[in-house]
């Protein structure tokens, strides 16, 4: 299975290294994770700052 999710990792970082709008899509969405993991390793409770977390992003699917 590892070697599934490595040949797919390798395709997307192919896609996005060739594609400058691809590229700067991945930028935007590695910057939302990393403060969406900020605001969740800040949190008291992480749990509960993870739910909200993931509500936030299936609010995002849903409103796109």
């Amino acid at each position: 299975m590892s070697i599934l999710f490595r040949k797919i990792a390798n395709y997307a970082v192919q896609k996005i290294a060739s594609d400058p709008v691809a590229r700067q899509q991945a930028t935007d969405a590695v910057r939302k994770v990393s403060k969406e993991v900020r605001t969740i390793a800040a949190s008291d409770d992480s749990a509960y700052e993870t739910g909200r977390s993931v509500r936030r992003v299936l609010n995002r699917f849903k409103n796109d």
